[in-house]
């Protein structure tokens, strides 16, 4: 009977194995998931497409991994921030903050999540999409909450009305920025909270 485990010089290099999410990430967001064959990875990666079989053993395995690790990685910085337990305001600031530097490290990710999310949910594997969801609404939603009730923020406020308009605001510049712009993510979202909290026309 054949050993099954791989000696260490058989294993695919973790860099190898990044490289190769990176490149797929890249092709699920400009072309779309069903829409992407592992051979269109492939050859984006100028490999045979066999060979990536030896790395992930399906394309779902590896959007899988895309989607989870931002996630992951977006909730280590959400949680930090509810964790600190701010005021409403310093919240929402440091969550819009967070979000920014997540399009910055994950872009691609964020444009397959905004694009899939909703019918990915629907699959077993994919489960936890629809529950990060949930727990993004709460985090937001509770902060806009949170603020109109301490006077923070308008009493009149639709905080449902607000949350879709502050979410959709910030992720759908995952669709036109690129990391080592002119803006780090930090400036970017010191001018959109300016735009969000203060409005951009001239007060007299």
């Amino acid at each position: 009977m054949p050993n099954s485990k791989k000696t260490a010089a058989e294993r695919p290099a973790p860099e190898r194995r990044g490289e190769l999410l990176a490149t797929a990430a890249e092709v699920f967001a400009a072309h779309g998931y069903n829409a992407t064959t592992v051979r269109r990875i492939a050859d984006e990666a100028g490999l045979l497409a066999g060979s990536l079989y030896y790395h992930f053993d399906s394309k779902e395995s590896m959007l899988d991994e895309i989607l989870s690790t931002f996630l992951d990685e977006l909730w280590d910085g959400y949680d930090a921030v509810l964790a600190a337990r701010l005021g409403p305001r310093e919240t929402l600031e440091a969550l819009v903050t967070e979000s920014f530097r997540e399009i910055d490290r994950h872009r691609p990710a964020v444009a397959i999540y905004q694009r899939e999310s909703r019918h990915l949910a629907l699959q077993p594997r994919f489960a936890y999409l629809a529950e990060s969801q949930r727990r993004f609404e709460q985090a937001w939603l509770g902060t806009l909450r949170r603020g109109a009730a301490a006077g923070v923020f308008r009493a009149d406020l639709d905080v449902r009305l607000a949350y879709r308009f502050v979410r959709d605001t910030v992720w759908v510049a995952a669709s036109w920025y690129r990391p080592g712009g002119a803006h780090s993510p930090e400036e970017i979202a010191r001018q959109y909270l300016s735009m969000v909290l203060e409005g951009i026309a001239v007060r007299e």
